[in-house]
């Protein structure tokens, strides 16, 4: 059970109503609706954030279920998870991110170890991150690519944070999913 209400589209204040479109608009919608103000200015920051850009639809899951998994955001970690398969990303390599094997022994590719480690260091440490996990990244990554990727970690991280602190619920769809492939 969710820590505050989830707002449904008729109990939605009149200026987040334009957020639920024909339906259900999903728990984080459902609870930033309970103050607007919040909801006009996250969706799209989120949107731009998490959403498409030069960055591959890969490369953004593989921080987002790393950094989620990190935090023990289980709504997120859980949500991501469906994302990051339908994303083309192995059983395997969705383990790894979410910290069931070692994710230098299924990754093979230099650039992807890279943005975990950036990953890690970003969601994880105190203070600057490593000379080691930012050299590795600047080997296969542009600087507007870093600065993507650590904005991408660090509004995985609000977000972690919200869905944990408000028990946000992972929708059954996605439950039943994550069951049939075996990653609940």
């Amino acid at each position: 059970m969710s820590a505050v209400r989830l707002l449904a589209a008729g109990e939605a204040p009149l200026l987040a109503r334009p957020y639920y479109g024909d339906g259900d608009p999903g728990p984080i919608v459902a609870a930033l609706a309970h103050v607007p103000e919040l909801l006009e200015v996250a969706l799209p920051f989120i949107g731009a954030a998490l959403g498409p850009s030069a960055l591959s639809w890969r490369t953004k899951e593989l921080v987002i279920v790393r950094v989620s998994a990190l935090a023990g955001c289980r709504y997120c970690v859980q949500t991501h998870t469906a994302v990051a398969l339908d994303a083309g990303l192995s059983r395997e390599e969705i383990l790894a991110l979410r910290l069931s094997l070692d994710y230098r022994e299924v990754f093979a590719g230099a650039a992807e170890r890279a943005v975990i480690a950036w990953s890690d260091a970003v969601a994880a440490g105190h203070g600057p991150v490593s000379g080691q996990a930012r050299d590795g990244l600047r080997a296969h990554f542009a600087e507007h690519e870093t600065v993507e990727l650590t904005v991408t970690a660090g509004a995985t991280l609000m977000l972690n944070r919200l869905a944990t602190a408000l028990e946000l619920p992972t929708s059954p769809g996605t439950l039943s999913r994550l069951t049939s492939e075996g990653l609940l």
